[in-house]
């Protein structure tokens, strides 16, 4: 084990464990907005993890750039609306349909890529948003109406979407653990300034606390630190694999904590998404692995 710093098969179990914390993060999320206020929920909780960061690199900060403020602020604003809809969303949609909605983003971001940055995509992507379009449909659909929750996730895998693309383009040019804090600043600080103006509320019970403590330490701060580790070993597209495991996560959880109905509907719909994503991503991995050979 002397070497495990640089062992990448460590990295990808690791980055397992990091997809298994976001995706139980669903259920305790959902159990605590319907307790407290959303805005106050991520105040708290992206409130602790910045300080938290910052305690362990307290000159992370240091030396930002004009042009590096702005790019973070922007990138900030992206991730905190997706975080935003997606807190929203549990309010309405169970843990496991908003996990696999929320799991779009991997199919929607060379989507917004092309319409950003007016990359090429590929007819893989396309026929791998029309197959995921179908299982959103499945998993969202209400006659002909789609539920309010599933709305919000839908939103929310869009800005998460906006936000890899924008990451993608400037993340290289600055130092990553201030870049990130940055953000995380800038999502804590919106949430608070949005909580305060009727009094930011306080977990009411151990069980919120709980909540807060898990996705602040291990889903933001701990996980951030893995990811950051994992990525120096592995390459992006190989991490994108092992990221769609998230939803799937979040679905188990979901049926066997949070007490989710498991239809066939749902079932489907759900392995239309999950083939989506891995056909975007296994190929992208493909096209690395011989790009370095």
């Amino acid at each position: 084990m002397a070497n495990w710093k640089n062992s990448s098969t460590l990295a990808l179990s690791a980055l397992v464990l990091v997809t298994a914390v976001w995706g139980g993060t669903f259920v305790m999320v959902k159990d605590a907005v319907a307790k407290m206020p959303v805005m106050d929920f991520l105040a708290w909780r992206f409130g602790i993890a910045v300080l938290l960061m910052i305690a362990v690199r307290p000159s992370c900060l240091k030396g930002i750039t004009r042009q590096e403020l702005w790019r973070g602020l922007a990138l900030g604003a992206a991730l905190g609306l997706g975080y935003i809809t997606q807190t929203y969303s549990l309010l309405w949609a169970s843990a496991s349909v908003s996990g696999f909605i929320t799991g779009l983003f991997v199919v929607l971001t060379p989507v917004m890529s092309w319409l950003i940055l007016r990359s090429k995509v590929s007819k893989r992507v396309w026929l791998a948003v029309v197959l995921s379009t179908f299982g959103l449909g499945l998993l969202s659909l209400q006659g002909w109406f789609m539920g309010k929750g599933e709305m919000f996730t839908l939103a929310c895998a869009v800005f998460y979407a906006i936000h890899i693309v924008g990451l993608g383009a400037w993340s290289s040019k600055y130092e990553t653990y201030g870049f990130t804090v940055l953000q995380l600043a800038v999502l804590a600080v919106v949430s608070a300034l949005i909580a305060v103006p009727r009094g930011i509320v306080v977990p009411p019970d151990p069980g919120v606390w709980a909540a807060v403590a898990f996705t602040a330490v291990l889903a933001s701060a701990v996980a951030f630190f893995v990811q950051t580790w994992a990525q120096a070993l592995v390459s992006p597209s190989r991490v994108a694999v092992v990221l769609t495991m998230e939803p799937v996560f979040a679905g188990i959880f979901g049926v066997i904590i949070g007490g989710d109905l498991l239809t066939p509907r749902i079932i489907i719909g759900a392995a239309c998404v999950l083939a989506a994503m891995l056909m975007v991503q296994l190929k992208a991995s493909a096209l690395s692995t011989s790009a370095e050979t």
